[in-house]
């Protein structure tokens, strides 16, 4: 299990923050209408697989940078 870690601690990372995301992005944008619970389904099962995917690329290289910034102190 542990092999599976940095996937699953991302994911619950991940998870809770598109569903703020989205909440806010819809309610933002739309408001309470009748079919906001159909609109933020529709866009959290964008969001999650993108930011997902996109913290693999994010997370390595900005602990290399805070390495780098707090390295300098």
């Amino acid at each position: 299990m542990k092999n599976y870690f940095k996937y699953i601690n991302t994911l619950f990372v991940v998870i809770p923050m598109t569903l703020i995301m989205a909440f806010v992005g819809l309610m933002r944008n739309y408001g309470f209408g009748p079919d906001w619970g159909m609109k933020f389904l529709k866009a959290w099962s964008v969001m999650l697989p993108v930011a997902y995917g996109a913290a693999f690329l994010i997370i390595p290289n900005a602990r290399k940078l805070a390495e780098k910034v707090t390295n300098k102190w």
